[in-house]
């Protein structure tokens, strides 16, 4: 048994949740996998392998089961998580979007709104969160969405860029500013846009690195109209929704990145197993035996934290914004670095497309921008330490 086969054996988790790891295990590796390359190549939507993961119910498994989920653990989810990104990154950004968009709705909803809306994500539809703006990226109260209240609805109006799964959602968890409000901090808001919603455009499709699977859209809101009763909280609450909700979506996001490192890893192991040069396999020299040590040591450790940060959660820990920011950040530079070494260790070979350290690659450089990039986690991580 491999250290990581051992890591996995101690995860520990309930029996049922077990056996839904294996066989997300195996319909990633027998379905998943063999079409990521056609994926990559066409920028096709990967809807087989949503019906894939509707038909496991793996939706269902972070929405509560008094909205019709399973309420399974967070654990078990950034687990699944991990092998689906490792045999599709596209696909598991997809999957993984739809938890990091509905968790707000799921911690802050009102019974309504949570009897209204979460059965259609149990059941399978997908989700969007929706943050970024052309000027607003990792500082969030640089957004300018507007929030104008009308009555009994919300008028909304402006633009973001950058949303996953954009094009495709059937709820949209949308952040932008109380109109009323000059404080920008205390003007952030949050609310539900359904699909279909008159006003709602995609102005674009990005044309990406990596992640050419998962489709990455510019939206329009020309005074889209919500009823106040798909507002989360109320008027100025975003902010702290927001943060809150990212503890929860980076140790996702982490576990993406992880299953990227993981497959650059099994594919690196596997070639300079069977590649000789100068007569002797490529495992065989000291050089690379050490690289390959720290590599390891690198993702087991990232492995072991990601555990450690999930049981925190599991536990209701709340003050836990460093230990996600150190999460996100080691785990996403790991996957990076794997990545690059991958396609070094594979030589002129993986700088083809003929083996997919170098779809992995591209798929890697995106974990160290998106849900903060990792200067900012760094920022965050170290300023923690300012004696007040």
């Amino acid at each position: 048994m491999t250290l990581f086969h051992r890591l996995d054996a101690a995860l520990d988790l309930p029996q049922d949740e077990a056996l839904l790891l294996e066989s997300v295990r195996q319909f990633a590796r027998a379905e998943v996998a063999p079409r990521a390359a056609h994926l990559d190549e066409t920028k096709e939507f990967p809807w087989a392998n949503v019906e894939g993961i509707n038909a496991l119910g793996l939706n269902a498994m972070f929405v509560p089961e008094a909205y019709g989920g399973a309420g399974l653990s967070y654990l078990g989810y950034l687990a699944c998580v991990r092998e689906i990104s490792a045999a599709c990154a596209s696909t598991g950004i997809v999957w993984a979007t739809n938890f990091h968009a509905i968790k707000p709705l799921i911690d802050y909803g009102t019974e309504e709104q949570k009897q209204r809306l979460l059965p259609r994500i149990a059941e399978g539809g997908l989700a969007a969160l929706v943050i970024t703006e052309p000027d607003a990226g990792s500082d969030a109260t640089g957004m300018r969405t507007t929030f104008t209240p009308d009555g009994d609805d919300i008028l909304v109006s402006g633009s973001k860029t950058f949303i996953t799964n954009g094009d495709v959602a059937d709820l949209y968890v949308l952040f932008g500013k109380w109109a009323q409000t000059s404080d920008p901090k205390a003007a952030i808001s949050c609310l539900i846009l359904e699909k279909g919603t008159p006003g709602l455009s995609v102005v674009r499709l990005e044309d990406k690195m990596g992640h050419r699977a998962s489709s990455t859209a510019t939206l329009a809101f020309d005074a889209c109209r919500v009823p106040k009763a798909n507002l989360l909280k109320g008027p100025g609450e975003g902010l702290k929704l927001l943060l809150a909700s990212l503890n929860k979506s980076r140790p996702s996001v982490a576990a993406h990145a992880l299953g990227i490192a993981h497959a650059a890893f099994d594919d690196s192991v596997a070639y300079i197993n069977g590649r000789k040069q100068s007569g002797r396999k490529i495992i065989e020299f000291q050089g690379i035996q050490f690289l390959l040590a720290d590599l390891a040591a690198e993702i087991a450790l990232c492995d072991t934290w990601l555990v450690h940060v999930a049981r925190q959660i599991e536990a209701g820990a709340e003050d836990i914004g460093v230990e996600a920011s150190i999460l996100k950040m080691r785990a996403t530079d790991i996957a990076m670095r794997m990545a690059t070494e991958a396609v070094q260790l594979h030589g002129g070979y993986g700088y083809v497309k003929d083996y997919r350290v170098e779809r992995l690659m591209r798929d890697a450089k995106i974990t160290q921008i998106w849900e903060g990039t990792n200067q900012i986690h760094r920022q965050l991580i170290g300023r923690s330490f300012i004696e007040r």
